[in-house]
């Protein structure tokens, strides 16, 4: 037990370090999300195991007095965050519009499949994350941005065999629905001027 405590607290501290770095342009893009998508995993295996004993990631923060809040929101997040908010690598316009559509409809198709468990949905959501991300020019408070962002959020809350609740499947494709057609608008609007 208490070396599954430590490996968290040296996971925390490490993915804390990690998101320094990124801020500070000590790391790049790719680098930073390559060790962090690392960390994430192993913070999520981890937890499988620790959940007993650690059922509140806040309060171990407390109780060890850990000053990682950086690491703490990544981890709530869930995915990097060239990943919510870009910055790993650059596309042309037209190839990146492409990427976002391709992968609006390939989450949008899952749920029409009756696709409904955390890991069968994550990636596409993390991919049109991504995606939409590199779109030069997207505000990020974009109405796209939001709804993908607070599936992401909800996604890492839940464990990879957790599915959807009915109610949920139908409201996360009325938001896909209503990101997508926000996209289109907004696109259409660019290659006006």
């Amino acid at each position: 037990m208490y070396d599954n405590l430590a490996d968290l607290y040296s996971i925390m501290v490490a993915l804390d370090h990690l998101e320094t770095a990124y801020v500070r342009d000590s790391i790049t893009a790719d680098a930073y999300t390559k060790a962090c998508n690392k960390l994430i995993a192993q913070f999520k295996t981890l937890q499988e195991t620790v959940s007993d004993v650690v059922p509140d990631l806040e309060k171990f923060m407390k109780d060890y007095h850990m000053t990682t809040k950086a690491a703490f929101v990544r981890l709530k997040v869930g995915v990097p965050a060239t990943v919510v908010h870009g910055g790993s690598g650059e596309e042309k316009k037209e190839l990146a519009v492409f990427h976002v559509v391709q992968h609006f409809i390939t989450a949008m198709d899952s749920l029409k499949l009756n696709m409904r468990a955390v890991d069968e949905l994550h990636p596409h959501i993390s991919e049109l994350m991504e995606s939409i991300n590199k779109v030069n020019g997207l505000p990020p408070e974009h109405e796209a941005k939001i709804k993908v962002r607070t599936w992401l959020v909800k996604f890492s809350s839940m464990k990879a065999h957790d599915e959807l609740s009915e109610e949920d499947a139908r409201q996360m494709s009325f938001d896909l629905d209503g990101a997508y057609n926000a996209f289109h608008r907004f696109i259409q609007q660019g290659n006006k001027k």
